[in-house]
């Protein structure tokens, strides 16, 4: 019993700490006097063969008035304010069933193993730089948006710089690949309207939507990633879909698989198509092995698959724990059974002994 308590507690502890969760499709840049980390980002990627459209929202913490955050794309994109409720929505559909499961012995808390406690535990547009094109440029609530075109890292180091940032040495490098794809990019600034305000806590959604005749999620520049990542991700599309490869991190997890309805908020990213969800978990202990992006395609079957939590209860009959009914119950029959033999052999006749016989006399 001591070594099941002790298992709960600390499965108990390994629910309250949370882990830090990968900035994997962009990378957040602030000037040398703030400090600002990405606590966590929740990212729905929604593809119909043809059209990619990602949802992302953010949750930061920190000192900094503003900041800049760069995305990679693959072709030119179209961004907008997103749609909060998408992700409430998400989060119902992938909760997982709640099963009850009994079990026959008392367990800790359980009569007569409970305690004797009663408590419960408890702006105005800026130029290009020389090699940057802007291709557009829009203020859509907390964010200054330019989608940018760059010839190489340098050219769009030398945007930031004329903007206020400072592009580090290790996020030039891992742009490279994309500048050599002729990728485009969606630099973002994120600047509070409020006077004084500092960026933190959840921000507003930012929707991005761009053509793509494959699912693609780009994961390269969380290699700069000093501390372990976790990456948390809803994909919409046709069918279940898996990723290529696990690109240097543990083998991803699927946490819900299913088709969902085609309405709701939902539709705004599916067009209100049928369409199905598969929602992955992938831990990365060591972010520099990161060798590329995810690119995510069909799995064989549209197999199902939903988590299942088992709530355990003592087993009762009429409210009555069964164990106590059995073990009561035996305990019962053998006292009915032993005072029925004491009485059984009360009730038997006592014969007389049999008359001593005395010997004849010797003549």
């Amino acid at each position: 019993m001591l070594a099941v308590v002790l298992a709960l507690l600390a499965l108990q502890l390994g629910s309250l700490i949370s882990p830090a969760y990968a900035c994997g499709c962009g990378a957040m840049v602030v000037d040398r006097q703030s400090r600002m980390t990405v606590d966590r980002e929740t990212s729905v990627v929604a593809w119909d063969g043809r059209t990619e459209q990602m949802l992302m929202r953010f949750t930061v913490d920190g000192n900094a008035p503003n900041a800049a955050w760069i995305m990679p794309v693959p072709s030119r994109a179209t961004v907008e304010l997103g749609d909060g409720a998408v992700f409430d929505e998400l989060f119902t559909v992938i909760a997982p069933e709640h099963r009850k499961r009994h079990y026959f012995w008392p367990r800790s808390g359980d009569w007569p193993l409970s305690s004797d406690s009663s408590g419960d535990m408890a702006g105005a547009p800026v130029p290009g730089a020389a090699g940057v094109g802007v291709v557009g440029r829009e203020r859509l609530g907390d964010f200054d948006v330019a989608r940018l075109t760059a010839t190489d890292p340098d050219a769009l180091r030398g945007w930031l710089e004329e903007n206020g940032f400072e592009l580090p040495d290790g996020l030039a490098r891992e742009l490279r690949p994309y500048v050599e794809q002729k990728w485009e990019y969606v630099a973002v600034r994120l600047a509070p309207r409020e006077k004084g305000a500092v960026l933190h806590g959840t921000l507003d959604p930012l929707r991005l939507s761009f053509a793509s005749d494959r699912l693609i999620y780009p994961m390269r520049l969380s290699r700069l990633a000093k501390a372990s990542q976790s990456l948390g991700l809803f994909v919409l599309a046709p069918h279940r879909m898996e990723p290529r490869s696990s690109i240097g991190g543990y083998t991803p997890d699927v946490t819900y698989a299913g088709k969902v309805r085609s309405g709701g908020v939902l539709g705004s990213l599916t067009d209100g198509g049928a369409t199905f969800l598969t929602a992955l978990d992938q831990e990365f202990p060591e972010p520099d092995r990161i060798n590329g992006d995810h690119e995510l395609r069909a799995a064989d079957a549209d197999t199902p698959f939903r988590r299942v939590v088992y709530e355990n209860e003592l087993l009762t009959v009429a409210g009555v724990p069964a164990w106590l009914l059995t073990v009561g119950g035996g305990l019962a029959v053998s006292a009915a059974a032993l005072l029925l033999r004491v009485r059984t052999v009360r009730r038997r006749p006592v014969l007389p002994p049999p008359p001593v016989q005395v010997p004849p006399p010797i003549a």
